[in-house]
């Protein structure tokens, strides 16, 4: 019988801001699905604490997690990430840039230019950085996969959220960029671009029912999304189900921008 399509079992996964919300779902299901997944975030208690989840979890099968703690700010502490992940777990077969910072809510008019360069710093450049520090090894193997999360907020204008469209923008060419990049070594780089997911990033949209039902009411699934119904595709594109597809954009967000 062919293999799953979907079985991650002995790959290594790194997925930044993987404690919580979305990457938290993703470092689940990927591991659930056999991968050895790595949970970073700042909080090392925090790591620590989601990884003993997993692996009470799944004692005894494929799939493990282990923590290594990093701020994604730091080029330095980005590549002690890696190279701890690589003497834990010998090597990186995928990489989720998950993490992101929106630290200001407002018109571009009035965004000050220390929360800009946060933006960019946090949501591009360090993309930039982690993709360039694993990328070597997956081109010696001639096998890996990098997904980013972006954001609807990619796709569309905002009076709110500005800054923080234009970095998940960026990250959205610098898939396209990257995939024409690495394809040739059978390297695939997409996206995931998210729409209104219930996570703490997000808690001001839907911690209110009356704003929420507000914010969806023109929706065509009518309702928040959750962070496992996010994980499904970054499990899709860091399996053998995605091994065609490279430089995409996967938008879900409950129909809200085709609405």
């Amino acid at each position: 019988m062919a293999a799953n399509l979907f079985d991650l079992t002995g790959k290594t996964a790194l997925i930044t801001g993987s404690s919580k919300g979305i990457g938290l779902a993703i470092a689940q299901e990927m591991a659930r699905h056999g991968a050895q997944v790595v949970i970073s975030s700042r909080k090392g208690d925090v790591c620590d604490a989601v990884a003993a989840d997993i692996n009470a979890e799944l004692a005894g099968e494929d799939g493990g997690a282990v923590s290594i703690p990093a701020h994604i700010g730091r080029k330095e502490d980005l590549a002690r990430l890696v190279d701890e992940t690589r003497k834990q777990l010998g090597k990186i077969d995928i990489l989720v840039c998950n993490a992101a910072v929106n630290p200001y809510y407002g018109p571009m008019s009035e965004l000050p230019d220390d929360a800009f360069d946060k933006i960019l710093d946090i949501n591009i450049k360090s993309n930039h950085w982690l993709c360039q520090m694993v990328l070597p090894e997956m081109i010696e193997r001639g096998d890996g996969s990098i997904t980013i999360v972006s954001s609807v907020g990619g796709l569309r204008g905002s009076t709110v959220l500005g800054a923080y469209c234009v970095s998940k923008a960026a990250d959205l060419q610098l898939v396209r960029n990257l995939a024409c990049e690495v394809g040739p070594h059978n390297i695939r780089v997409n996206g995931i671009s998210p729409g209104l997911v219930r996570t703490d990033f997000a808690k001001a949209l839907w911690e209110n029912p009356d704003i929420l039902k507000a914010r969806t009411a023109g929706d065509p699934l009518r309702r928040i999304g959750e962070p496992r119904e996010i994980a499904g595709a970054a499990v899709f594109l860091a399996s053998e189900a995605g091994s065609f597809t490279t430089g995409q954009n996967f938008v879900i967000d409950g129909g809200a921008t085709i609405a």
